[in-house]
């Protein structure tokens, strides 16, 4: 996508790159065949295409803040372009740079870019103003000012929380005073990260919008720092490791095919508790897959999840239809610093097994079909796998909540349950549920590893009244753990 910031005498070109299965975006912005890069993505072949495309020069690559929700490409960047490498001062880097803070202004060109510091999401977080002809035409607001939100103040530690949510209010403040009112706003989280501390609203924005519009810019410091942090709910557990990724400096990413791994190997390796990942649609994952593979559909939040879950360092083996299935989930590895497969397989369960032992299934159901069975067996091990808010918001009653993050940790309670209603007489399967299903399915793969008969509620939780069920609202929940634990 291509947009431009609001018209003057000269405008330079943004090309926006969303990375939707991280929820972010970085920006090649461009004036008189200069460029600037924006907060770019560990696979920098997608900004090199646009560099080569239209014959721009990277003079600046910029980042606003140390990231927590991927590893930066900033570094390989600068170092393959030649481009001067900006990052905010306030880190001990494992690498050159040049380090600016608030105040420090540098030119591209026309193009006047001044660094303000937004410290909120991070102490050190920093935004760009661009100046064009002496007219402020755009800032890079990366995790501070957001579109209807801010970003995220928990992520640096509990006892940081709260002074991070009044710097945010306070950079919020900033921004929406000292830059123009038509100046267009371009943040890096927003678009589904869960750096984002609540819900975004729209796709682009300008100052005046935000200053009109965002509780940051219309709350009381102390109103909106209360609602701000009692809004937050947990965030994945890979965000721990890229903070420190980013300050030592990522190296090259590595695409090419992982080594097959034929049916042996691939028992050998979900008998050895390694991660044996089908990437297939939950919906045929279902049907039939590789006993003990692991659903991350990746048409949904796979990346995301598979990083909050799993121990870091188990080796992956990905399973896909399609070998571009593969190569993309693999382009998603590498942006959370998984850098490479242990192994991969292209085809269908027939290919991946060594025999029909091998080989397993599981139900699917919907939200009626659970009423059907609540109303003739009110005993049923029903689990809710979404988040604490959305649990909070209503929730089937009677039902366990496991948040899907928590499960690892707690599958042996979830075992225990199915357990004593198998020893009492009664039916141990366990119907697990979520928003929509796609997390209910990663929860059940999980289950069925450690051998719990499970059905897995594959529906919309919007239909869980509609088909009869006591949909109850509780604010709260009897979820075990921190509600911010990684």
């Amino acid at each position: 996508m291509t947009v431009t910031a609001t018209p003057q005498t000269r405008t330079p070109a943004i090309e926006v790159l969303d990375t939707p299965d991280l929820g972010d975006r970085s920006y090649v912005v461009e004036l008189d065949g200069l460029a600037v890069v924006v907060d770019p993505q560990r696979d920098i072949d997608r900004i090199q295409q646009i560099l080569d495309r239209n014959g721009w020069q990277v003079s600046h690559v910029v980042e606003t803040h140390v990231h927590n929700d991927y590893v930066s490409g900033g570094l390989e960047l600068a170092r393959e372009t030649g481009a001067t490498y900006v990052v905010p001062r306030g880190h001990d880097y494992g690498f050159d740079a040049a380090v600016m803070g608030d105040g420090d202004v540098f030119d591209v060109g026309d193009m006047h870019w001044r660094v303000v510091h937004t410290p909120g999401h991070t102490p050190h977080h920093v935004s760009y103003a661009l100046d064009v002809d002496g007219r402020n035409v755009a800032v890079f607001t990366g995790g501070s000012l957001l579109y209807g939100s801010v970003g995220r103040p928990d992520l640096i530690s509990p006892a940081a929380t709260k002074g991070l949510a009044h710097d945010q209010w306070r950079s919020v403040r900033r921004l929406v005073t000292e830059l123009d009112d038509d100046a267009a706003v371009f943040p890096t989280h927003g678009f589904g990260s869960f750096c984002s501390a609540t819900a975004t609203v729209g796709l682009e924005s300008t100052i005046g919008v935000q200053a009109a519009t965002n509780p940051a810019a219309l709350l009381a410091e102390d109103e909106f720092v209360a609602e701000l942090i009692a809004g937050l709910d947990a965030y994945p557990a890979y965000y721990k490791h890229m903070g420190p990724a980013n300050e030592a400096g990522a190296r090259a990413i590595d695409l090419s095919p992982a080594e097959h791994a034929d049916p042996e190997v691939l028992r050998a390796r979900i008998e050895a508790g390694e991660w044996v990942v089908d990437l297939r649609s939950r919906k045929v994952w279902a049907a039939e897959h590789l006993a003990g593979s692991l659903s991350f559909d990746a048409e949904g939040n796979a990346i995301t999840y598979l990083g909050w879950l799993i121990p870091w360092g188990t080796p992956v083996t990905l399973l896909g239809a399609t070998q571009e299935q593969i190569t993309e989930f693999q382009r998603d590895m590498v942006r959370i610093g998984i850098d490479r497969p242990a192994g991969q397989n292209v085809g269908t369960p027939a290919n991946w097994a060594r025999s029909a032992a091998d080989l397993g299934s599981i139900r699917r159901a919907t939200f009626p079909e659970l009423a059907d069975a609540l109303a003739a067996d009110g005993k049923l091990i029903v689990v809710d796998a979404r988040r604490r808010t959305e649990w909070q918001d209503g929730h089937v009653a009677g039902a366990q909540h496991v948040p899907l993050h928590e499960m690892p940790d707690r599958l042996g309670e979830v075992v225990a349950w199915s357990q004593a209603a198998a020893h009492a007489g009664a039916d141990p399967t366990v119907w697990v549920s979520c928003g929509s299903g796609f997390r209910a399915s990663v929860a059940g793969s999980l289950l069925a590893r450690a051998g719990v008969p499970t059905v897995i509620v594959d529906d919309d939780f919007s239909n869980a009244a509609k088909a009869g069920l006591d949909v109850v609202a509780d604010a709260h929940d009897t979820m075990l753990g921190a509600a911010y634990s990684d």
